[in-house]
C-alpha cells in the first residue's frame, strides 16, 4: 500500500525546516547504512545529535500528530526519530536497498520494526532534475516526486531507489513507523473502511449504518492491534 499524504507540513513549518538547514551540517550519509545498503548510498545526511536536527525532528513530530491521513494510514506504535538527507552534485543517488527489518534508534535507544518507510519532501520539485524515489511492490513500479511539505508512505519490505540529481538539491527527511497493526493488508483493510466511514459521515451524518461501519472498523482493530 502506497499512500501520498498531501500538506504534512504547514506552510509556516516548512519555513522554518528551511531556515534550519540554510547552515546544516551535512556529512556523508554511508554512516547510517546497512553494509549492502552502504555499496549503493551515495548522499549527505545531517548528523542525528546535531541541533538543527534535533529541532528539526521536532516539527516533523509535531506535524505527524496532527495529520488524521498519517495517523489512520500507519496506525502508529513507534516512529523512528526522523532523519534528513540530501542529493546533490556528487553525492546525489541511492541506488535498488529494501530497508533493515529493524532499526536500533540511539537517540531513545529503542528498536523499531519498519513496518513503513517515510519520505516527506522538503525541497520544490521544480528546483532540481531527478530525485525520483522509484518503489518496487507487488503492483509493479511507482514514480514519485512530491511537493515540499508533502509526504508518501510504502512498506518497509518494498525494493527502492532514488534516482541521481542533475540540477540542484533533493532534500527530504525520511524515517520508519512500527504499526500497531504488523499485516500490510490488515492496514489496507482498516484504512480503506476508515476512509470510507468519513465520507459517509460526510454525505450521509451519523445514521445507523455509519455507527455499525465504525463499531466494526473498532472491533478489527482491537482484533489485530498490538500496543
Amino acid at each position: 500500500m502506497l499512500i501520498e499524504i498531501p500538506e504534512v507540513l504547514s506552510v509556516q513549518a516548512l519555513q522554518q525546516c528551511r531556515e534550519l538547514l540554510a547552515d546544516a551540517p551535512w556529512t556523508d550519509g554511508r554512516i547510517t547504512a546497512g553494509s549492502q545498503s552502504a555499496q549503493v548510498k551515495n548522499n549527505d545526511q545531517l548528523p542525528e545529535q546535531s541541533p538543527q536536527s534535533q529541532a528539526l525532528r521536532t516539527i516533523v513530530r509535531d506535524a505527524l500528530n496532527q495529520s488524521p491521513l498519517f495517523l489512520s494510514a500507519a496506525l502508529p506504535k513507534k516512529i523512528f526519530p526522523p532523519l534528513f538527507n540530501r542529493y546533490a552534485g556528487e553525492r546525489n543517488t541511492f541506488g535498488d536497498h529494501i530497508d533493515n527489518a529493524i532499526r536500533h534508534c540511539p537517540v531513545t535507544g529503542q528498536r523499531v520494526r519498519t513496518d513503513l518507510s517515510a519520505t516527506l519532501f522538503l525541497t520544490d520539485p521544480d528546483s532540481y532534475d531527478g530525485g525520483e524515489l522509484v518503489i518496487e511492490d507487488t503492483y509493479g513500479r511507482h514514480t514519485v516526486k512530491l511537493a515540499a511539505g508533502d509526504m508518501v508512505l510504502y512498506p518497509g519490505s518494498s525494493l527502492h531507489r532514488v534516482e541521481p540529481v542533475t540540477r540542484g538539491a533533493r532534500i527530504a527527511s525520511f524515517f520508519w513507523i512500527e504499526s500497531m497493526v504488523r499485516e500490510t493488508e490488515k492496514r489496507r483493510l482498516l484504512f480503506e473502511m476508515d476512509m470510507a466511514i468519513l465520507e459517509l459521515r460526510a454525505t450521509r451524518g451519523d445514521t445507523a449504518p455509519a455507527v455499525n461501519l465504525t463499531g466494526c472498523y473498532h472491533n478489527l482493530l482491537r482484533m489485530w492491534a498490538e500496543v
